[in-house]
């Protein structure tokens, strides 16, 4: 956690004496955004440095389930038997990432997404033909391609279904073998990285950015950059400070980064009079097991149901957080638990277990009767493999019969909550204002000359809305664009 405490104030270009290092583009952040930006600059043909606070290159991108959101027809789809379109692909997300999204930079990333998912493949980045169908956060197979909440309602009345989740080939957690993949490129193409160096101040010559100084093992070393800066450095979800400011949702709640996501490139921006967009916008996933609740329910601190639980989880994860009174539970039944597959299971195990609903509201200290009654609808309709309240897709849906089990999202997965965690982690969507170019722009909505930004340290094409995949993918297509424009900056 890091708190707002050092200076970011621009240094003035006739301040410095002389630059340690010189280049046209210089990339702050070693991510997937940064991966994206400074493999199109140097493949432009600029001379690029990439700079990364850690040891090495990955960033919150190296430590995610590795999805791309990726449709409109790629190969791997077609390969799989799915006709998709960029028209569907457009219909979903921007259901799905709103309300608000950002429409301009969404067309446009819907119309690139199979020339992106074809440069992913021509970095090396492989997704095998095969097809996860089960209910997950992300897969513990290697599988190419799962299912997003495409076909769960609303969505399938909104678009034709078709999964848009590509993983490489590496289970659960695989976007290291992604970032191993870029840096590979990022390397061959010419870039050159500098790591554990930490950037603090934006070098300015007169409106221009023109370079930074940055730290490296507690000594200052200054970097002129003769076309632009790109920031790429991540979100602020690791910095207290700021989310008590712009993001208070999060307060108390987990983390979902590489522990350095302190806003440290959006704080210097600002400092030079950069504007921001959705600062309050958060993505939210709260450990309720998705292969659990999808075969049975997930209900509030009241008992009642409120979505249906086949959709993507961080939408019921971000609804239960932001609109629904706690705690939450996820209730299923022994026939239901037992036919979730092993790999799915993520360790979960129920909290309580009693043979009747009125035990079991007892020990969750429930009303008398509510979580009977919700249960009583469900099954009435399930017997029929109807769910008119919440429109559950009848491939999950059966009565439910005791005996019955409670389990509680705050113990977490595989063993690591205990009871002790808040159920729920999070990270920040909104950033820096920039343009599909990623050309950050001020106040005044006007260009700020030499620099960009991309990834979650920028506003991106979402709204309120959040679906796994959309981060990885929004970052580097539009990082993409950022280091092409980088490099032909003037």
């Amino acid at each position: 956690m890091t708190p707002v405490s050092s200076s970011v104030e621009p240094v003035e270009l006739a301040e410095v004496d002389a630059f340690d290092h010189e280049c046209d583009v210089l990339v702050v952040g070693f991510g997937v955004a940064g991966a994206a930006a400074a493999y199109e600059a140097a493949a432009a043909g600029a001379n690029v440095i990439v700079l990364e606070r850690a040891s090495g290159a990955g960033g919150s991108s190296g430590q995610s389930g590795g999805e791309l959101y990726l449709g409109g027809g790629t190969g791997t789809q077609k390969a799989l038997g799915f006709d998709d379109t960029p028209e569907d692909m457009y219909a979903f997300l921007e259901k799905a990432l709103g309300p608000h999204a950002d429409t301009e930079k969404l067309r446009l990333y819907c119309d690139g997404s199979v020339e992106h998912h074809d440069w992913f493949v021509a970095r090396g980045v492989e997704f095998k033909h095969t097809l996860f169908e089960g209910q997950a956060w992300m897969p513990f197979t290697d599988d190419g391609l799962m299912w997003l909440g495409e076909n769960a309602w609303p969505y399938n009345d909104i678009a034709k279904p078709a999964p848009r989740g590509h993983r490489p080939p590496a289970p659960g957690f695989a976007g290291n073998l992604l970032m191993q993949k870029l840096e590979e490129a990022v390397t061959a193409a010419g870039a050159a990285t500098h790591t554990d160096t930490v950037a603090s101040h934006l070098v300015m010559d007169g409106g221009r950015v023109a370079g930074l100084v940055a730290r490296r093992f507690g000594a200052p070393v200054t970097y002129r950059a003769r076309k632009a800066v790109v920031l790429t450095t991540g979100g602020f979800v690791d910095n207290e400070e700021m989310l008590a400011h712009h993001a208070p949702v999060l307060v108390g709640l987990g983390k979902v980064s590489d522990g350095l996501d302190d806003g440290s490139g959006i704080r210097m921006a600002a400092a030079i009079g950069a504007a921001t967009r959705r600062m309050g916008v958060v993505e939210i996933s709260m450990t309720a097991l998705p292969a659990l609740v999808a075969r049975g329910m997930l209900v509030n601190g009241r008992g009642q149901r409120f979505v249906n639980e086949d959709v993507y989880p961080g939408i019921y994860s971000t609804h239960a957080i932001l609109q629904e009174p706690g705690p939450y539970w996820g209730i299923i039944d022994e026939e239901g638990f037992e036919s979730i597959p092993p790999g799915d299971l993520w360790q979960v195990q129920p909290k309580y277990v009693e043979e009747t609903l009125a035990e079991l509201e007892e020990a969750l200290g429930m009303l008398p009767g509510a979580l009977e009654h919700t249960v009583e609808v469900y099954n009435r309709h399930a017997e029929n493999g109807e769910d008119p309240h919440f429109h559950k897709d009848a491939r999950w849906l059966r009565p439910l019969k005791g005996p019955f089990a409670a389990v509680d999202p705050r113990d977490g997965f595989f063993g690591t909550g205990a009871g002790r965690g808040s159920g729920a982690a999070g990270f920040t969507l909104g950033g820096l204002h920039t343009t599909v170019d990623g050309e950050v722009l001020n106040v005044s909505g006007e260009h700020i000359p030499g620099l960009y930004a991309a990834g979650r340290a920028s506003s991106g094409m979402h709204g309120e809305g959040y679906i796994s995949g959309t981060s990885l993918g929004d970052g580097s297509f539009f990082g993409r664009r950022a280091g092409k424009a980088a490099a032909r900056e003037e």
